[in-house]
């Protein structure tokens, strides 16, 4: 795994060649948002990110004008990268610097989206617990938790892939970034999260996982 300094080393440098992983991200994302219900949501979080084109694209096609934004990431290049794209927007759009800890610095319940793409996948599984635990905190009840990330593969092509991704990030996990695939699934408890979309699409033979998940009440049962 890349530290937290190492990771904020890295993509400080990586910057806007950050974009160009679109090719096999964009499909997933797509699967995403056609499931997150985003015309019905009033403030969102993102945690992590990255150059703000996703920001950029929520902002300006599928949330209400009186939406609310605000981002985070630990890159510095990154996030200046972000609030240059995001400055037409004005005060709807906030990003921020963080240190790389796992915690979201919102009040609880002061969102009804928290949307992470390509990020979890980059984080110690302690850490990744943690995040998700933060996005249950910030979130209102029913709110919706929308990830994607880097996954295991579901065809022979993807599997081979996934093997390859898995040498290269135990040799030198900077050669991929940091990342490596994982299931979110697993992470989220059933007490507290409804699963209401998983899965998982290929694209030039990376898989990545899609999952949309809603905010249990206190006290609500699983089903």
């Amino acid at each position: 795994m890349l530290s937290r300094e190492q990771a904020r080393d890295f993509y400080d440098r990586f910057g806007a060649k950050q974009d160009s992983q679109k090719f096999y991200e964009d499909p997933a994302v797509r699967v995403l948002l056609a499931h997150a219900d985003l015309r019905a949501a009033k403030a969102v979080f993102e945690f992590g990110c990255g150059t703000g084109r996703l920001a950029e694209e929520l902002l300006s096609q599928h949330l209400s004008e009186d939406a609310s934004y605000a981002g985070c990431d630990l890159s510095a290049t990154m996030v200046g990268l972000a609030r240059a794209r995001l400055a037409r927007f004005g005060a709807r759009a906030q990003v921020r610097q963080t240190d790389g800890a796992p915690r979201l610095e919102a009040p609880d319940a002061a969102y009804d989206r928290v949307v992470s793409t390509y990020v979890l996948d980059l984080l110690p599984e302690e850490d990744m617990g943690t995040v998700l635990g933060e996005a249950h905190r910030v979130l209102t009840p029913g709110g919706r938790l929308c990830l994607v990330g880097l996954t295991e593969g579901t065809t022979l092509p993807s599997r081979a892939i996934v093997a390859l991704w898995k040498t290269l990030h135990r040799i030198r996990p900077a050669l991929v970034g940091g990342c490596r695939p994982v299931e979110l699934r697993g992470f989220l408890s059933d007490q507290q999260w409804q699963i209401d979309h998983r899965s998982v699409v290929v694209a030039f033979g990376i898989p990545s996982e899609v999952l949309v998940a809603r905010r249990r009440s206190a006290g609500a049962p699983s089903v």
